[in-house]
């Protein structure tokens, strides 16, 4: 992304079962070849992605923050922080929200944004004010942000769709570190 050009984000919405993230493997697929993609999935449950006992495991029980693991091939951050208590943004909102899980997207979609993310694709969070795919029988009604598209359109009709969104305002590419996930 360069240093003219905004975050594109754009939500999948709809029901449990509908196709959201085969959808999703689509879309990455495609839009990969535009430049970098990150997703984020809304989970609705506590789970545990990290395997107790493991050193990243003790490192964060043992209070850090965010443990962040290298592999050969994965890097990855577990971070303590997410719908519950979600950080505060760094700088400007992308989004005002009075909901923690709407702060919590947003803060991530700033993160992902100045990592220099040029589309993200959300699954889930159906009612941040993001430009939304519907996939399934969700109501139009039940999304807090503009339709652009809906799961049974065309592939290609959704990329180039998502390809024109404008960029979210409030975040800028930060290249300044050579590690582009910092």
């Amino acid at each position: 992304m360069s240093q003219d050009t905004k975050l594109r984000a754009v939500c999948l919405a709809g029901p449990s079962d509908a196709g959201k993230t085969s959808l999703v493997e689509e879309l990455v697929e495609r839009l990969a070849t535009d430049g970098r993609v990150a997703t984020v999935k809304s989970i609705h449950h506590d789970i545990e992605i990290d395997t107790p006992g493991s050193d990243t495991h003790r490192h964060r029980t043992a209070g850090a923050e965010t443990v962040v693991g290298i592999t050969p091939t994965l890097t990855f951050d577990i971070t303590t922080r997410g719908k519950r208590d979600p950080p505060e943004p760094d700088g400007d909102a992308l989004f005002e929200s009075d909901d923690p899980e709407g702060r919590a997207l947003a803060s991530t979609l700033e993160r992902l944004a100045r990592r220099g993310y040029d589309t993200v694709l959300v699954e889930g969070f159906a009612e941040s004010p993001l430009p939304t795919i519907l996939v399934g029988t969700r109501a139009p009604a039940a999304v807090g942000g503009p339709i652009v598209g809906r799961g049974e359109d065309p592939i290609e009709d959704l990329v180039e769709t998502i390809r024109s969104l404008d960029g979210l305002e409030g975040v800028t590419d930060d290249r300044s570190s050579d590690d582009p996930d910092d």
